[in-house]
C-alpha cells in the first residue's frame, strides 16, 4: 500500500526565462505518487550508480522510477539484466537479446550537488 503524502502545489507555472509576476497562492495539494506512479503494483524505485547515462540526463545517485508494466520499445530507457547484473541503458538496437526488468519513466535528482539533507 502506498502511503499518501500531499504537499502544496503553488498555482501557475514558474517561468524559466525572464521573471514574470508569480501567483502568490497555493492551488491545491499534490501527491507525488499521483504524478510519478501510473501503476503502483508494477512501479519500483532504484538508485542510479555511475556516469554512463549522464548524456541521457541520469546522474549518479538519481532516484529512478521504474514501471515494469510498460513494454519497452526502441529508444526506451530501461533497467535491464546484463550478465546477471542490473544496469540502466537506452535500447538502441535489439540485435542482442537482453532481459528488460522495467522501463525508467522518471529520474529525480538534486540540482545542486552541494545540497545536503
Amino acid at each position: 500500500m502506498v502511503e499518501e503524502l500531499r504537499l502544496p502545489l503553488v498555482g501557475g507555472r514558474v517561468e524559466a526565462g525572464f521573471p514574470s509576476p508569480a501567483d502568490d497562492f497555493i492551488e491545491r495539494s499534490l501527491d507525488l505518487n499521483e504524478q510519478l506512479v501510473a501503476n503502483p503494483i508494477a512501479t519500483f524505485f532504484v538508485r542510479a550508480s555511475g556516469h554512463s547515462m549522464s548524456d541521457e540526463g541520469i546522474r549518479d545517485g538519481d532516484l529512478l522510477v521504474v514501471d515494469r508494466s510498460i513494454t519497452p520499445t526502441r529508444g526506451s530507457v530501461v533497467v535491464a539484466i546484463i550478465d546477471g547484473e542490473l544496469t540502466v541503458k537506452r535500447i538502441e538496437k535489439q540485435k542482442n537479446k537482453i532481459v528488460v526488468w522495467g522501463v525508467v519513466v522518471w529520474s529525480v535528482h538534486r540540482l545542486d550537488a552541494k545540497c545536503t539533507r
